[in-house]
């Protein structure tokens, strides 16, 4: 009678599964997810109050502009050939003076329908208008969306000097109760965009172009219509940063450029393309907000969150070289 001497780090390796280590669940979950959860852990530890259930609407909305920005920024950056749509911030600027200051306080027209429906359109039109200078005039993405994030942002403070306007009561409560609407908008989007051949097209362009050009793959199209995406996703962030901010403010759009790129990189999407998903940018986005939120808690300077920003996007771009390098080796060993 023979007795078996299996254990289960041997049944394991027979059946193919690897052992949950440290090492695996890094790999599972990437860099930008560890990080989260770590961030997410410290910020119930001090601030639990903030962070309760009951007040998952108010935080939602805090974080949702960041997250609106982060997935506006994903479709231009998956398309490859460096396509950084760094006009995204001042875009959802402008949009907030444009719906507050005419659209609402002009024109009068306080209801979800004209106010939604001019975000989007704005959104659209300006991410045309990028993926016009991108994909037609063949001018590089940063020089091109650095043109139009100057464009915008001294179009924004000629409209509206300074902080004016109000907004209905509807659209307010999307920084609390509804918060999450904007954000379910994109997604779904996304999703239906998923069960059409489209998303599959975008991530061949970003990982070559060249082999996708040769299959039959309209490149030109696909890189155009991803420029058109972020602008409709950057209308609905606008959406949630006029909801949050209450009134139209000229100057607060820009602010999200750095934090968005930086973002989606924290959260796994390749900046060289084709690599990654609107669940890593919103992993990214919510990463660093609760990094906002605990350096908050302890008062440290606006000089600080700066240098941190900017430290994010180093580490982040650096972690993920590191990570698709060591888990490479670790499939080939």
């Amino acid at each position: 009678m023979s007795v078996s001497t299996s254990t289960p780090l041997t049944d394991s390796a027979a059946s193919g599964r690897q052992p949950l280590t440290l090492r695996t669940l890094i790999g599972r979950i990437g860099f930008g997810g560890t990080i989260l959860i770590i961030l997410l852990i410290l910020n119930i530890w001090f601030n639990p109050q903030r962070f309760a259930p009951v007040a998952w609407g108010t935080v939602i909305g805090l974080a949702a502009p960041l997250i609106g920005a982060a997935l506006a920024s994903s479709p231009s950056i998956l398309s490859g050939r460096g396509g950084l749509d760094i006009s995204i911030g001042p875009l959802m600027g402008f949009i907030n003076v444009i719906i507050v200051v005419f659209v609402i306080g002009k024109a009068g027209l306080s209801g979800p329908v004209p106010v939604i429906a001019a975000s989007m359109a704005i959104g659209i039109a300006f991410g045309a208008f990028n993926g016009f200078l991108v994909t037609i005039l063949r001018i590089q993405p940063i020089v091109a969306t650095l043109g139009t994030f100057l464009i915008l942002g001294g179009l924004t403070t000629t409209l509206v000097p300074s902080p004016s306007g109000t907004i209905p009561d509807w659209l307010r409560t999307m920084s609390g109760g509804w918060s999450i609407l904007p954000l379910v908008a994109i997604g779904a989007i996304w999703l239906a965009l998923s069960r059409l051949p489209y998303i599959g097209l975008l991530m061949a362009c970003g990982s070559d172009d060249r082999a996708a050009y040769t299959s039959g793959v309209n490149v030109t199209l696909v890189r155009f219509l991803a420029y058109v995406l972020g602008g409709l996703f950057a209308g609905f962030a606008a959406l949630s940063l006029t909801a949050l901010i209450g009134s139209a403010d000229p100057n607060i759009g820009a602010n999200y450029t750095l934090l968005a790129i930086s973002a989606v990189a924290l959260g796994g999407i390749s900046l060289a393309g084709g690599r990654g998903g609107p669940v890593n940018a919103v992993t990214g986005a919510a990463a660093i907000f609760l990094l906002q939120s605990l350096l908050v808690y302890f008062n440290v300077s606006t000089f600080i969150l700066q240098m941190a920003y900017g430290t994010i996007l180093v580490i982040a771009v650096s972690a993920t070289q590191i990570e698709r390098w060591l888990f490479s080796r670790g499939d080939r060993s």
